[in-house]
């Protein structure tokens, strides 16, 4: 099952008003300490930020600035190859820089006259009620900070070139952002944990981790394959089964590896037609409808 903790370095401040990143032990940047610091000062940005007043933007340093380049042209050559029709004109339209981060208002600027959708700082990680929910009035809480330097090409957890190249990019898909929303609506719906988890699940496995047929290719269109160098050049290898929002939401697995198993729909239609009937008619019942019972990846 999903555990968003699972994905996100905890985030603490203490009494004096000091914030800490507390990065894993095997985390590439854990024992630089200029990397922790700048973790630090750019998660007290994101917590010090309150809706409705300016975006904070962050200083990048050139090191920074080059990690973001280097993984923006190794990922537009993988999309190439295996995103989605739909994805990649939608990241054509979009046209995120390559030589340089964008602040979170830059992306919003660009969203803003494709699909309306804008970007809010994160410190790490956001509840899921809150992180879904927002989706209602097409906001998404994105992370500013970047990936150590040593491995440009790997996080072990969602960073800016995630939020970014992963997300905006199938947000900038109008067909996409349109569910997004349902999603939100739905989460305004629900009272009850096991119905969220449900739904968080149903997003890993489609809107995080989906693929799609497009003629004799799999292709991909989730966020989180979409912005891993590793996984978008492996998913082709996971065992395929049809899209089926009850084994999505059920079946366990872990977050930490690449997925064995990913649900393949058979077109973009079918997409947003069999997700955007389950978001959008899900309850609190729906997961005992649907025979909530864990299935284990096999």
């Amino acid at each position: 099952m999903f555990s968003e903790a699972q994905l996100y370095s905890p985030v603490t401040r203490e009494r004096d008003g000091d914030v800490t990143v507390h990065l894993s032990s095997d985390h590439p940047g854990v024992n630089d300490e200029v990397y922790r610091a700048r973790r630090n000062a750019i998660a007290a940005m994101a917590l010090d930020y309150t809706k409705g007043s300016p975006i904070p933007h962050v200083d990048y340093t050139d090191e920074e600035q080059e990690v973001w380049r280097i993984a923006s042209a190794e990922l537009a050559r993988k999309h190439e190859i295996y995103a989605c029709g739909e994805v990649r004109e939608a990241a054509a339209r979009l046209a995120l820089p390559r030589d340089h981060i964008p602040q979170l208002d830059e992306v919003s600027s660009l969203l803003g006259p494709l699909t309306g959708f804008s970007y809010v700082p994160a410190a790490g990680l956001v509840p899921l009620r809150e992180f879904f929910g927002s989706f209602a009035e097409r906001t998404f809480h994105s992370t500013q900070y970047i990936r150590h330097h040593s491995a440009p090409l790997y996080t072990p957890e969602p960073d800016a070139i995630h939020e970014i190249i992963g997300h905006a990019n199938q947000i900038a898909s109008p067909r996409f952002a349109a569910l997004y929303e349902t999603v939100g609506a739905a989460v305004g719906r629900l009272q009850t944990q096991t119905a969220l988890k449900f739904l968080a699940d149903v997003f890993w496995f489609s809107l995080e981790f989906g693929v799609v047929r497009e003629g004799a290719e799999i292709r991909c269109y989730g966020a989180g394959l979409l912005s891993s160098y590793g996984e978008i050049d492996e998913f082709r290898h996971a065992r395929l089964r049809p899209l089926d929002v009850a084994e999505m939401g059920t079946i366990e697995y872990d977050i930490t590896h690449y997925q064995p198993v990913l649900f393949c729909a058979e077109s973009v239609n079918q997409i947003v037609d069999v997700l955007g009937e389950f978001f959008a008619t899900m309850d609190d019942e729906t997961p005992a409808r649907l025979g909530h019972r864990p299935h284990p990846v096999a």
